[in-house]
């Protein structure tokens, strides 16, 4: 097939606008030929299971998915009986990005906190999380969280604990969505397990796709007695893959061996190069006009710029709004980001601010 996009073109909308990892796409190759069971009785889907232990500890239980929205509704639907809720950030990608499917699939009710950050604590989840034994109020029986979160800020080791051991007591479960949990674990410089099983998350939505997969994610589950039925509810919820071995030939690729996290490292380390390199510009006068509304703790930055810019920059580099009425965007770095794109991206900024 005849390649008809530009390969060289990269911009910062999103970490999902990138390819895939070389290792990763060659992984793929290297599942292909012969016969495998499908449904998941592949080897690679075996050795998967292996490689999730390998981080997170035995006894663990690895379901690849197709994407992460299926990961979140399939997860939590398993962690709850049909009258559960869920309390989550309002920024949540359960509640803003998936298009109703928790509440239209999985018939759950999401109950939402306002918060600035992005991130939950025990005292913001108490205000949702009452009203058990009232027959009239969905029963609040599920914690889900993000890292790193939809604004890009991470929770540490210790605040997730706090959480997860504030639910556990009001007898409610742990989720954790974890679409950046690679970035999240490369800016903490702390292993994969430490801020979910060993914090006392009970089920995990893994990412792989915006960390340098085609597609694929993985319901991991960390506590087994807080999760049931995911055998039957992922071919119910339409996520189970047949040809599962390619799915779980990605992950491996991504989780055996250290290519999640030199990923992850490196698109976090491209979102401090374009943090530095604004903050320069704002220090010397070269750009005018550029606020941070987050601080850039994983591989997005949040900012707002004067008016017009956003629309005269995306002429160049495709990137969303965050908040139009506030001329807010984010920029999103992918591992495949280059420091040249980053360079490019400030220079750009410098001109357009100026200008304005």
């Amino acid at each position: 097939m005849t390649t008809i996009h530009d390969p060289a073109s990269r911009g910062f909308a999103s970490d999902n606008y990138s390819g895939i990892h070389p290792e990763v796409l060659e992984a793929i190759g290297a599942a292909n030929g012969g016969h495998q069971g499908a449904y998941g009785g592949d080897v690679y889907t075996a050795r998967l299971q292996e490689v999730m232990a390998g981080h997170f500890g035995e006894g663990v239980e690895a379901y690849p998915m197709f994407n992460g929205t299926g990961a979140n509704v399939v997860g939590l639907q398993s962690m709850l009986p049909r009258w559960g809720a869920v309390v989550t950030a309002a920024t949540a990608h359960i509640h803003v990005d998936e298009g109703g499917a928790p509440e239209r699939v999985a018939g759950i009710k999401l109950l939402t906190v306002p918060t600035d950050t992005g991130k939950l604590t025990p005292e913001l989840i108490d205000r949702e999380a009452w009203g058990w034994g009232d027959e009239h109020r969905a029963q609040p029986l599920v914690v889900s969280i993000t890292q790193s979160t939809e604004l890009g800020t991470l929770y540490t080791v210790d605040e997730i604990a706090a959480i997860a051991d504030h639910a556990h007591g009001l007898g409610m479960r742990v989720h954790l969505d974890g679409a950046r949990i690679s970035n999240a674990a490369a800016s903490l410089g702390v292993p994969l397990r430490a801020f979910t099983r060993d914090a006392g998350v009970d089920v995990l939505s893994f990412g792989g796709t915006k960390n340098g997969a085609m597609l694929g994610e993985a319901i991991v589950v960390l506590n087994p007695e807080a999760s049931e039925g995911l055998t039957y509810l992922r071919k119910f919820d339409m996520q189970l893959a047949s040809k599962m071995r390619f799915v779980s030939a990605q992950l491996i690729a991504l989780l055996d061996g250290d290519l999640w996290l030199r990923n992850a490292t490196h698109s976090n380390a491209m979102a401090q190069r374009l943090r530095a390199g604004i903050e320069d510009g704002l220090a010397d006068g070269s750009i005018q006009g550029v606020a941070f509304t987050q601080p850039t703790e994983a591989n997005g930055i949040f900012a707002t710029l004067p008016d017009g810019v956003a629309d005269r920059l995306r002429k160049e580099f495709a990137f969303y709004d965050w908040d139009a009425a506030q001329n807010e965007v984010r920029w999103m770095c992918s591992f495949d980001t280059s420091e040249e794109d980053i360079d490019a991206l400030v220079a750009a900024v410098a001109r357009e601010t100026s200008a304005a």
